[in-house]
């Protein structure tokens, strides 16, 4: 009886050391981290939304809401909106999978995420830093972070130059289907005057009277070649289109303003 307690014990042992070996045998399954689109993606390759009228979102619009204990209020409607805050961005972890309001993340896509706006809203983002703008659909639910107002696609992050930041300040605007984006006047001490260096913007005209300047840039915008600005420099309201980083892109808007019967832009950099 002794021996075969003894052998019982043993194989005791030995079937807890093979479950232990077996247990670490397994390949480890981690969160996958988030980051950018490994597809090449650039700045100019992501469109602006555009705003049409549609109804809420099935999803997503449940009010009020609990996130990590604490409540959110779904506002009544987005009219009006317009705030300034910091904004992040996420990427690749997120891609594919579904957001609050059901349609599935794009990170090429110009969307953002947002913790009270009614599902869909479209809505112009302004990087206060550089004064790149992109017009996003914002159809999910975020961030929860108590510091950050909007979370933006890797697409729309692009566009606004901040992804290497991961962080930018922000003026958040809600657009309504048909609407036209401002005219929005800069000086040359900040706004969009302190754009990146490497950024080339389109000059559409100048004059000594800002109402001369935002006769043009209403037309300019009719006309639809956004987004337009006006920069009080050197006593001088100009109106400039961009920036853009993009050659490309640069001869499409030059080559269109012609054909729809403006003067020929030149191009002028930050400080022109």
């Amino acid at each position: 009886m002794k021996t075969l307690r003894l052998l019982t014990g043993l194989l005791a042992v030995l079937v807890v050391a093979l479950l232990v070996s077996c247990k670490t045998d397994q390949p480890r399954v981690e969160e996958p981290t988030d980051g950018p689109s490994l597809t090449g993606l650039r700045a100019s390759d992501v469109a602006d939304a555009v705003p049409v009228a549609e109804p809420l979102a099935r999803y997503g619009n449940h009010s009020p809401y609990e996130v990590f204990g604490k409540k959110y209020f779904v506002l009544p409607t987005s009219e009006g909106y317009h705030e300034k805050g910091i904004a992040s961005w996420y990427g690749s972890k997120f891609h594919g999978r579904r957001t609050s309001s059901g349609e599935p993340y794009d990170m090429h896509l110009a969307t953002a995420a947002h913790k009270t706006l009614p599902l869909p809203t479209y809505a112009e983002v302004t990087n206060l830093e550089n004064g790149k703008k992109v017009i996003v659909k914002i159809n999910d639910r975020g961030p929860f972070k108590h510091d950050r107002l909007i979370d933006l696609s890797y697409g729309a992050a692009l566009r606004l130059g901040m992804t290497g930041t991961g962080t930018a300040r922000v003026d958040v605007r809600v657009i309504e289907p048909g609407e036209a984006p401002p005219v929005v006047t800069y000086t040359a001490s900040g706004g969009a005057s302190s754009a990146d260096s490497t950024a080339t913007w389109l000059q559409a005209g100048a004059y000594g009277k800002r109402e001369g300047a935002e006769a043009l840039a209403r037309r300019l915008q009719q006309a639809d070649l956004s987004p337009v600005s006006i920069h009080d420099i050197g006593n001088l309201f100009r109106v400039w289109l961009g920036p853009y980083n993009s050659s490309s892109e640069i001869e499409s808007v030059i080559n269109k303003a012609i054909e729809l019967g403006f003067e020929r832009p030149h191009r002028v950099k930050r400080g022109s």
